[in-house]
């Protein structure tokens, strides 16, 4: 009877002491899927109307500006209920006077389920200024609308979520 119990008991499997005779395997590729992204990124670049002066296209856009750039064209557009939309600015470039004044972009985040409203709000939107000629008129361009931030921004995010 004890004969049978150290059978039993030398059958058991042992762990491999050698880490090269462990198989791992080489390259497996991870499927991820999201089908409701919580947030809508998207790509705006302020525009002037054409024969603004230069020393107001050249200034940097700031956050305050920008902001309210972005809420007029909301409540033009959608009234009071536009103005609630949720609107986070990721990054507005460039930060510093430039040479080329096109190069007004922000980076918003959005809600998913208010982005087409925003979409349509900001890329129809015409705002005036008040200064006469030396301010003139400016407007958003939506340069790129996505999902993801990453693929917008580096490609098309296929390496995200590569372990």
């Amino acid at each position: 009877m004890s004969s049978t119990n150290t059978e039993t008991m030398s059958s058991k499997r042992k762990a491999f002491d050698d880490p090269a005779a462990v198989k791992t395997p080489s390259s497996q590729a991870i499927k991820f899927t999201s089908r409701n992204p919580p947030w809508t990124y998207l790509k705006l670049q302020l525009i002037h109307k054409p024969g603004t002066s230069t020393t107001v296209q050249s200034q940097p856009l700031d956050p305050l500006t920008a902001r309210t750039y972005l809420n007029s064209a909301l409540s033009q557009f959608l009234g009071l209920s536009g103005t609630t939309i949720s609107i986070d600015i990721l990054k507005i470039s460039p930060d510093s006077p430039q040479q080329k004044p096109t190069d007004k972009l922000v980076w918003v985040r959005v809600p998913r389920q208010d982005a087409p409203a925003v979409v349509a709000a900001v890329s129809s939107w015409i705002g005036g200024g008040t200064g006469g000629d030396s301010v003139g008129s400016v407007a958003w361009r939506v340069c790129a609308k996505g999902n993801y931030l990453g693929a917008l921004t580096q490609g098309s995010g296929e390496d995200l979520f590569v372990p």
